[in-house]
């Protein structure tokens, strides 16, 4: 299995060192240059490559988790935690927190999870700052 593995990704990389030889001159016009043959293989390349190691990473996440109950519990607690972050999020993000004049390019509801979007990061930031400096700090008065 390794040897056709290593083989495929020779062929890859040489098919890739071809395409990136093939890719238009800096002096082409970008909307004839995103058109080209070489570059669209390239991005199909691309997407494969990243559809195959996201699919490889959720299997053997999904493996390693249902074999381990321990570690489904904790798992399912963290997902929980997460979707109550974003759902107090959503509660405190309002849809009037912009200027009359970009009000017209989107709806309240845009709006509104755009809040939610920065609520949830703002909170997760705190969270993990806090997850940072509480232990060194009980570290730091323990000694």
């Amino acid at each position: 299995m390794q040897k056709i593995i290593k083989i495929a990704l020779i062929a890859i990389g040489v098919l890739s060192a071809i395409l990136w030889y093939m890719l238009p001159s800096s002096d082409m016009p970008v909307d004839e240059a995103a058109q080209s043959g070489a570059m669209n293989t390239m991005f199909m390349i691309t997407y494969l490559l990243l559809g195959i190691a996201v699919v490889a990473s959720l299997i053997f996440t999904l493996k390693n988790l249902f074999s381990n109950p321990q570690g489904l519990k904790k798992t399912l607690f963290v997902v929980g935690g997460f979707l109550l972050v974003v759902v107090i999020s959503y509660v405190l993000a309002s849809g009037t927190d912009v200027d009359p004049e970009y009000l017209a390019m989107s709806d309240e509801s845009t709006v509104k999870k755009i809040g939610m979007g920065l609520n949830v990061f703002f909170i997760l930031t705190i969270i993990a700052v806090a997850a940072l400096v509480v232990p060194a700090v009980k570290n730091m008065f323990s000694k």
